[in-house]
């Protein structure tokens, strides 16, 4: 090979070589916001959705069903599909009270819903349970966990054991939390956040 051949050669794979795609490290996840820092945005979190799973053990019964859970500043729409072999049940909570299934609200209406599900069901807490925070009008225990995020709560005579975090909206929110009461066990497992601020 003449030296002018090895020259040329030489040059072209230095040219292959400047083409070539650097790749780099993956960035890691930005560290979620301090606990105070958070807690304070999702108390008045006005609007957010979830997709996800729900669970119910209550003794030797208990139900399953999909969860769909829309939050529009004081009011709460939840729909559950499945549970107790029922094709779906539709939950509204408003300032005018508790509705079920498109009828008015009406005192009748807690009853109905807890014969239905088989336990009383803690909406007005819920909303902020499932956001992985306390209801911050009523009294609490609360630990966190290594990344500042709720652990284990305890309020309204529930203990609400947070099992696993997902990022959402450069976040971490619950992925799937148990909620505990001496009659009935309730296992929620959240397959998508929309819309947190």
């Amino acid at each position: 090979m003449t030296m002018r051949r090895s020259l040329a050669m030489f040059m072209c794979l230095a040219a292959l070589a400047g083409c070539a795609t650097v790749r780099h490290a993956p960035q890691p996840a930005a560290a979620p916001a301090p606990w105070d820092e958070r807690l304070g945005q999702l108390e008045h979190a006005a609007s957010w959705r979830l997709d996800g799973r729900a669970a119910a053990a209550l003794g030797q019964q208990g139900w399953q069903a999909t969860l769909d859970w829309q939050q529009h500043g004081t009011v709460s729409d939840l729909h559950l599909a499945g549970p107790l072999g029922v094709g779906s049940t539709e939950i509204k909570v408003t300032p005018a009270g508790l509705s079920l299934n498109g009828a008015a609200p009406s005192g009748a209406v807690a009853a109905q819903l807890e014969d239905k599900l088989g336990f009383e069901l803690p909406l007005d807490n819920l909303r902020y349970w499932l956001l992985g925070i306390p209801d911050p009008s009523i009294p609490f225990d609360l630990t966190r966990n290594a990344q500042d995020r709720a652990l284990r709560l305890s309020q309204a005579g529930w203990t609400i054991d947070y099992d696993e975090y997902m990022p959402a909206s450069g976040d971490l929110m619950p992925k799937r939390l148990v909620l505990n009461r001496s009659d009935a066990r309730v296992r929620i497992a959240v397959d998508h956040w929309q819309g947190l601020p």
